[in-house]
């Protein structure tokens, strides 16, 4: 909002997997229980599967090879064989399975994310940064469902993998798998260890690169102001002071990232040197065989890798946490503006409209509005102007109720309007904003969505009210069908306002509310605007929020708006011979016109029409 700067602050997460958390994350699964349930006992005869040829290849060496048995190397390839067949599928069915479910997951978390934001009130976008929210719909959805199956699916591989492979130790010699099993904790902890602190300096660099990017967009775009400010030696300072921090992070980063394979390796050799030493001796006395030293050997290498994925899950874990914690807050949040449990349909907004001494103030600021009273009478313009953050813009966003009062009471046809349905007071209401908003589409699609069920021809009749045809016909190769492009890129700001101004005539709004359209135009689009203008407003409540003041002469009422109070109002020849504060601020912005008109300045050849009004207007308040 224009009139108030709300400072926008990061949320800090503590990534700590508490009992409401994993409840929560745990009941997004619940109504895909199907295909949890398939892709885990699919991993889970994967990591069986894997653990058994180990030992198979143990029988190949110890029962076929060694002893030269040709029929039982034939019956053990064929046993393989087939074994790998069933394991392929395996593999298929869970990446298939754990696929389609991150899909599902991903697509619920949307759904609800992008259905609430469509019910939170107005103050929580102005409390809360565009790039915070798209954040919570793409990348933390995309990292919780992440956790839901790929980090599932490598914790259950792993931990399969662990236990399968102990239990065909054991089979071997139990007494050596007790002694292999003493070294896995010794991994895991190092394990974590070292991805928690790789994960601390990713993430300082992660934050670095942001602030990088931000800087080179700046940079980019303010290259003007930066090279009429001599600013270039001081941005590169500070520039140099990002990328350093950003390089010092990813130095420690890949330091501790090519020490931690090593150390794991150094622990996994003194398993193995006890492996081969117990092991050999074991064979001496006949109580294992080369086979099974080659198992234990296969086994303790074939566990490293479960034991590196623990650590990378738990580490990534801490990221989809914080995200799922994100997404929940963000759900649970309740809509400031909401519906009443026995709230009315808004049948029309077309009678009196009474603000009863309404105070209003944003949350930890000052007050913008107080004891501010108006009744405004059916089909009555009513102008709001002032200084900005005077309280303009809050008046009409009050009684747009994107906001409610602090205190006091909006009455509409006498009755409160928070008793209303909040949707059909929305859908009486046309906006045309000082930055018009066009969608992805074509002209008449956004003309249309004023009113989505309007026929093409209403669509053009509404066009030409609101004076945005011609250009359309005459001035856009498809005419209607013109693609506007992403926010109406491809038109100009003047087009854009024109095709607004359809939009809401489209609309048939009970109420009309112009908040400062003809600020950004031309004079010639300021014209067609004012002209469409005028036949949306006819028997119909308005209120216009003015820069130029031009546009509003013919209001019945003009109210000069400072401090979040009435300063002054009356019609526009009034408020010129009360010579206040109205006065002050069209003279100021009419000044050379005046001076013309009272002879100060030489008047030019071919005055214009604007400046005989001036003039005569100028007189009459004389």
């Amino acid at each position: 909002m224009s009139e108030e700067l709300i400072e926008l602050e990061e949320e800090e997460f503590t990534s700590q997997l508490t009992t409401p958390v994993l409840k929560r994350i745990g009941g997004l699964l619940l109504p895909h229980w199907q295909w949890v349930v398939g892709f885990l006992l699919t991993i889970a005869i994967v990591s069986g599967l894997d653990a058994y040829f180990t030992y198979v290849n143990k029988q190949f060496i110890d029962e076929g090879i060694a002893l030269g048995d040709k029929d039982r190397l034939m019956f053990l390839a064929t046993i393989y064989g087939g074994l790998i067949l069933v394991q392929a599928a395996a593999v298929f069915i869970f990446i298939y399975l754990a696929g389609v479910l991150g899909e599902r997951i991903q697509y619920d978390l949307r759904k609800a994310l992008f259905n609430h934001l469509q019910d939170l009130s107005l103050s929580y976008y102005a409390q809360n940064a565009v790039g915070r929210l798209i954040a919570r719909v793409t990348s933390d959805t995309g990292r919780v469902s992440d956790l839901l199956t790929w980090g599932i699916v490598d914790s259950t591989w792993a931990v399969m993998n662990i236990i399968s492979s102990t239990i065909f130790m054991a089979i071997i010699n139990w007494r050596l798998a007790l002694i292999v099993l003493t070294i896995i904790p010794i991994m895991a902890y190092v394990a974590i260890e070292f991805r928690k602190k790789i994960l601390a300096e990713f993430r300082v660099s992660r934050r670095a690169n942001s602030k990088i990017t931000g800087a080179f967009n700046e940079s980019f775009q303010g290259t003007r102001v930066t090279k009429a400010l001599g600013r270039e030696d001081e941005n590169t300072r500070e520039f140099q002071g990002l990328t350093a921090k950003m390089y010092n992070a990813s130095y420690r980063a890949a330091w501790l990232s090519a020490l931690f394979l090593p150390t794991v390796q150094i622990i996994a050799a003194l398993a193995l040197g006890v492996i081969v030493g117990y092991g050999g001796n074991q064979i001496s006395i006949g109580l294992m065989t080369i086979g099974g030293i080659q198992a234990f050997v296969s086994y303790l290498t074939f566990m490293m890798w479960p034991i590196q994925d623990l650590a990378r899950v738990y580490a990534e874990m801490q990221h989809s946490i914080a995200s799922a914690e994100r997404i929940f807050k963000l759900v649970d949040t309740p809509p400031e503006v909401h519906n009443r449990g026995d709230a009315l349909e808004a049948k029309t907004l077309l009678g009196e409209i009474e603000f009863d001494h309404v105070d209003f103030f944003y949350e930890d600021r000052k007050s913008v509005l107080t004891d501010f009273t108006l009744k405004v009478n059916p089909g009555e313009m009513i102008a709001l102007v002032g200084p900005t953050g005077g309280g303009k813009s809050t008046i009409v966003n009050l009684l747009c109720r994107f906001y409610e009062p602090s205190k006091g009471v909006i009455r509409i046809n006498g009755m409160d309007y928070m008793d209303y349905k909040l949707e059909t007071i929305h859908n009486k209401i046309g906006i045309v904003l000082q930055t018009p908003h066009l969608f992805s589409g074509t002209v008449r699609d956004n003309i249309r969505y004023g009113r989505l069920e309007a026929s093409d021809a209403e669509v053009e009749e509404a066009a030409k009210i609101s004076g945005a045809h011609d250009f359309i016909a005459a001035g856009l190769e498809k005419g209607y069908e013109q693609n506007v492009g992403e926010s109406g890129n491809l038109l100009s700001v003047g087009q854009k306002q024109l095709i607004s101004l359809a939009r809401a005539v489209l609309a048939k709004p009970e109420l009309f509310i112009m908040d400062e359209a003809t600020s950004s135009v031309d004079t010639l689009t300021e014209a067609l605007i004012q002209r469409g203008m005028e036949a949306l407003m006819k028997g119909r409540t308005s209120f216009v929020i003015a820069h130029r003041l031009s546009t509003i002469r013919r209001a019945n009422r003009i109210l000069v708006i400072e401090d979040g109070k009435i300063a002054e109002q009356g019609s526009h020849a009034e408020l010129l011979r009360l010579r206040g504060h109205y006065y002050r601020l069209y003279t100021q912005q009419f000044r050379h016109q005046l001076e013309v008109a009272y002879g100060v300045a030489e008047e030019s050849e071919g005055t214009s029409n604007d400046e005989e009004v001036i003039s005569s207007e100028a007189m009459a308040a004389d």
